[in-house]
């Protein structure tokens, strides 16, 4: 018999509604402010997939879609402030514009790491960011999206791509998780 995942939430967020609302809107900003130019939109895995997925269709531009695979969480529910790359080649992006989507914006140092990667070896025209969540903390390393969906205070979330170790990505809304179903 399957588990009810949202009886694991403490409470929840943000609704699918909300949700979809939101990402409209934001796709709304984008396509404004890249003014018909091509895009390229490079979605931080495994997290930034359903937010890539329902973005990407509310952008009214041209959009070549690739992925990074990064890791700074390591399974557990704060970051562990390194910033591995999984993959050897980085996406092809030279003289375009790049919009790096990911789930939160925590630590900062994801975003960083992988901005500072695409500038540095993949020289694009320009480098925007766009993250689902927002943490309200302060930040390890300075850094802000330019394109944020919510801002959450600083507690465990899951749903909408957010996971933990592993599961919980498949839920349609952003819950808290109770702690109780996080190992210490």
């Amino acid at each position: 018999m399957p588990r009810d995942q949202t009886s694991h939430l403490e409470r929840t967020l943000f609704e699918q509604s909300a949700i979809r609302t939101r990402v409209a809107e934001m796709g709304q900003e984008i396509t404004d402010d890249l003014n018909g130019g091509a895009l390229s939109v490079i979605t931080v895995l495994q997290g930034g997939i359903l937010f890539m997925a329902d973005l990407i269709r509310e952008i009214n531009l041209p959009i070549q879609i690739d992925s990074i695979s990064v890791a700074s969480y390591h399974g557990g529910t704060v970051s562990s402030g390194d910033v591995t790359f999984h993959q050897t080649r980085m996406p092809a992006v030279e003289g375009r514009d790049v919009l790096i989507l990911d789930d939160i914006l925590d630590t900062g140092r994801t975003l960083a790491a992988i901005r500072r990667k695409l500038e540095a070896e993949c020289s694009p025209r320009s480098v925007r960011s766009a993250v689902l969540l927002s943490k309200k903390v302060e930040r390890a390393v300075e850094v802000e999206a330019d394109y944020v969906g919510f801002e959450v205070g600083n507690e465990f979330v899951v749903g909408y791509g957010l996971d933990y170790q592993g599961e919980y990505r498949n839920l349609p809304m952003i819950g808290v998780l109770k702690p109780e179903y996080i190992l210490h």
